[in-house]
Formats: C-alpha cells, sequence, structure tokens
C-alpha cells in the first residue's frame, strides 16, 4: 500500500534536525514531494488534529506576479510603444491611428509621454504624428525584471503604477512552517472519536487511542434571522429621537394628494418638482377625494393673492392641480398633516414629531441615488424658536448618530426660510455628501393651518441610505438596496453603534 501524503510527510520531516533550528516551510515541501500545496495543507491539518504530532506556524508571504495582460504587455511591449511603432512617419487620420495596435490603451499615455502630437488644423481633419524619433519601452523593461524575480528592485511608485495598469498582481502566499512535536512519530496512528457499545463489550478501549475531547471548541451557530443594516440604522434612528423627547408621526400615505404633498408646502404649481420627470403621478386613482375644504381655500389665496406679510406667486391655483394623486416624494406631507391637526387643537402646545419611512422619486440611478428611498424627518413646534436653535438640535442629533464632521450651506426650499443643506464627510468616497436639509417652516404655510403667528417651526430631512453608507463603509448605494447586494454582507454586518 503506497503511503499517505501525511506519511510522506512525516518521513520527509524526520529527516530535519529537531529544535527551532529545524523543519519545513510547507511550499518547498509540497515541490519536493511533488504534490499540490492544498493537499499538503490538508495534510498537516490532518497531523495537527492527531496532537504533539508535529508544530506548524502559519507563515504568509507576498510577492509580485505579471497577470495576463502583463504577460501579453511583455512578450508585444506596450500598448503606447505598440502604437508609437505602427504610426507610420506622415502621420494618420486621428481616427485611423486609433485603430491601430494598442491605440485604444495607449494613445493618451503616448501623448502624455510627448511620444505623439495631434495637429487639429491638418487637412481632412484632426492627424496625429510622431513627436519623437526612437523610444524605449520602460514598461516591458519593467515587467521583465519582475518576470526574473526582481520586483523588489523597481521603486514602489513604478510598482504601484503598474499595479494600477492591471499589469501586475500582489499576491499574497500562506504557508506552515513544520517542525516534530513532543511526540512525533513516522507512523499516523487513527485516533478514535467514539466510544462505541462494541468497545465497552470486547474491552478493545483499554488498547485504543481516543482524540481528547476539546471543552473550548465552539459548537455550530444557531440558524436565525438578520437584521439589513438599513434596519439596524433605522432602530437606532428612531431610539435616538425618542431619547431626544419627540413623537413618532403617523406615515402610513405611500400614496398622497399634490395638495398635502406640494401646495399645503406653499411649493407652486409650476415648481419643476412637479413635473413628471421628477415625481410618479398615479392614473388610478387619479385623484384625492375629499380635501379640507377652508384649509385649502386660504391655501389657495397665499398662492395666488400673497397674505400674512407674503405677495404669494400671483398665478391661478387650480384644485385639479390639487387632487392630483401621487407616490409622496418626502415625508414632509406627513409634516404638514401632524401640523395642521396641532393647529386644529383648542389650545397650541409644543411638540416635537418624528418620522422614517419610504419616499419616492424619478430619479436616474447613481451611486448616490434611488428611485425609492428612506426619509427621516425630525419637526419642532414652539414660541421663538430660531436659526440657533434648529443648528443646535442638528448638532445634537448628528453627534448622537457618530457623525461630528459636519458643514451647513445656504439653501433654497419653497417652504422654509432661513434654508440650510447638511454635509457630511463620507471617508470612502473621500469627498463631502449631502446628508441632509433643513429650514424653518415659512409662514405661508404654518399661518393658513391656523397656528399662532408667535409659533416656530423647525424641521429638518435626511435620507436613512446615506447615514447607512457613512457608518459601515459602503461606496455606492445600489450594494446596500437592490438586486446587486450580498446577502453575505447583511450576515456580517455587526450591530449598528452610532455613538462609537
Amino acid at each position: 500500500m503506497s503511503p499517505s501524503v501525511a506519511e510522506l510527510l512525516l518521513q520527509r520531516l524526520e529527516r530535519e534536525p529537531p529544535g527551532p533550528g529545524g523543519g519545513l516551510c510547507s511550499l518547498e515541501a509540497a515541490a519536493a514531494l511533488g504534490l499540490d500545496h492544498q493537499t499538503l495543507v490538508g495534510a498537516v491539518k490532518s497531523l495537527q488534529a492527531l496532537g504533539e504530532v508535529i508544530e506548524a506556524e502559519a507563515r504568509a508571504a507576498t510577492r509580485w506576479e505579471l497577470s495576463a495582460e502583463g504577460a501579453e504587455v511583455l512578450r508585444d511591449g506596450s500598448p503606447e510603444v505598440r502604437l508609437f511603432r505602427s504610426l507610420p512617419a506622415d502621420g494618420l487620420p486621428q481616427s485611423d491611428a486609433m485603430k491601430l495596435p494598442g491605440a485604444q490603451v495607449g494613445f493618451s499615455k503616448a501623448m502624455a509621454n510627448k511620444w505623439l502630437r495631434l495637429d487639429k488644423a491638418a487637412p481632412g481633419g484632426p492627424r496625429v504624428f510622431r513627436a519623437v524619433e526612437v523610444v524605449q519601452d520602460a514598461v516591458q523593461e519593467s515587467l521583465r525584471r519582475v518576470q526574473q524575480g526582481d520586483a523588489a528592485g523597481l521603486p514602489e511608485r513604478e510598482r504601484n503604477d503598474l499595479k494600477r495598469r492591471k499589469l501586475l498582481l500582489e499576491v499574497t502566499l500562506k504557508s506552515y512552517w513544520i517542525r516534530k512535536g513532543s511526540a512525533f512519530s513516522t507512523a499516523v496512528t487513527r485516533q478514535e472519536t467514539d466510544l462505541t457499545p462494541e468497545m465497552i463489550a470486547t474491552g478493545s478501549w483499554r488498547q485504543l487511542p481516543f482524540k481528547p475531547y476539546n471543552f473550548s471548541a465552539l459548537g455550530l451557530p444557531p440558524a436565525c434571522g438578520h437584521l439589513h443594516p438599513l434596519l439596524k440604522v433605522r432602530s437606532q434612528l428612531r431610539q435616538i429621537f425618542l431619547e431626544m423627547g419627540f413623537t413618532e408621526m403617523p406615515t402610513d400615505n405611500f400614496v398622497e394628494s399634490s395638495f398635502w404633498n406640494f401646495d399645503a408646502l406653499f411649493q407652486p404649481q409650476q415648481h419643476p418638482a412637479r413635473d413628471q420627470h421628477d415625481t410618479f403621478f398615479l392614473q388610478d386613482p387619479a385623484e384625492a377625494p375629499e380635501l379640507p375644504a377652508s384649509y385649502m381655500a386660504k391655501v389657495k389665496k397665499v398662492h395666488s393673492q400673497g397674505g400674512y406679510g407674503s405677495q404669494g406667486y400671483k398665478y391661478e391655483w387650480k384644485v385639479e392641480e390639487a387632487r392630483k394623486n401621487l407616490l409622496r416624494t418626502h415625508t414632509t406631507s406627513a409634516s404638514a398633516r401632524a401640523l395642521y391637526h396641532l393647529a386644529c387643537q383648542d389650545k397650541f402646545t409644543p411638540v416635537k414629531y418624528f418620522s422614517i419611512d419610504r419616499v419616492f422619486r424619478n430619479e436616474s440611478l447613481d451611486a448616490t441615488h434611488l428611485a425609492e428611498f428612506h426619509q427621516v424627518e425630525g419637526v419642532v413646534a414652539d414660541r421663538g424658536l430660531t436659526l440657533g436653535h434648529l443648528m443646535g438640535t442638528l448638532r445634537q442629533f448628528f453627534t448622537k448618530l457618530g457623525i461630528t464632521k459636519l458643514r451647513f450651506k445656504p439653501a433654497y426650499n419653497p417652504y422654509t426660510e432661513p434654508s440650510m443643506e447638511v454635509f457630511s464627510y463620507h471617508e470612502g468616497l473621500k469627498k463631502w455628501v449631502e446628508v441632509g436639509n433643513s429650514g424653518v417652516f415659512r409662514p405661508e404655510m404654518l399661518l393658513p393651518m391656523g397656528l399662532p403667528e408667535n409659533v416656530s417651526v423647525i424641521a429638518w430631512g435626511l435620507s436613512l441610505e446615506r447615514p447607512t453608507m457613512i457608518k459601515y463603509g459602503i461606496n455606492n448605494i445600489r450594494e446596500l438596496v437592490g438586486h446587486r447586494v450580498n446577502l453575505q454582507m447583511v450576515y456580517d454586518s455587526p450591530l449598528c453603534r452610532l455613538d462609537v
């Protein structure tokens, strides 16, 4: 019977001297025995399970290798040099030059190296000429040095440039340094893992070696559900609002009338946000059946004629436009409903409201935008509130989120004055990303509802997705929501702790 891989390894290790200086590298042992390295690693792990037969220390080393594209460049030359050598001495029209070997990749490099010049005033259109007589292919020479094992001799900047061009691969090699253990033997004795009735009946268990029981081993994790990072951040945001004394608003109106979504917020009916390229309008039901008549009359007047110290927008306000149903574009429509119900009370009482729910906008998808996303909104109504109160509340709110790098930028909103955009620095994208909008609600929005004149309302809104991206280091929103989501990310994502 031919010896097993484990026995071959033990026989090879027997020739090594004992002690710290003796031992084998698993890569060298696999090469010497003519085995695949992973096969040898499997034998190492099986021998480790036998006890003190061997000692194995995990090691890692990094080396540079040519990629498939790098091997092609080593064979044929870099794209910029191939383009240069293919270009005739009298030049070519740019459209023809771009068809030459290596042109698609090498043209910009050759221009940057000043090997070529582009004459845009040439008869018949732009023409490409050689700008020098001879060029040296430094890229091919660097790859040849890597192939010969001299990657360490290349400057780091040059290696990184080749890596960026995907000509070099940085490969991490994992191996083991194997030494003799205290119970070393070239004979592999299988250790029993179960005590069977037959062993007890015959007494054979007395002569058999048993594998030690590992009381520290972890059991299999129980199968359970996992929360998506959005739900974790949503739960933490809700807790923050509750800690700050806010009350959650009802937000069960995914389908909203244009009146509550736009008109009640003093947003004119000709505003671009109300166009179909920005908003999803419904065909069935197309119109809202009921709107508060007296309140709607006041809204119509402040839009078309002005009032409450405002000139209004001076246009013909149409109830047909206000009745159009749509998928709400923001949860501020829920805030408008809540403030209207507050104004209908016999006596005004200060309130703090919040909501976290879905909104819909007809937007193009990119790394930071979705057509369906979540909006987080906070509203505070009280007497004497100012912009300073708003900024202080925002600082406190975002600090509790764990977001301390904030910037405020003046902005315009039809229903707030003054208005501010809130930006946070995204470490992954390396830029400032807008995370929210804020402002003080205008009198033209509040007074038609019936709120007292000395009552101010400060409000802010932000998406749920962007703080989640910042917290979990996700650079593309489509990797957080949608068909490109990696479900393993949902399993592996840790608890959301916004305050650390």
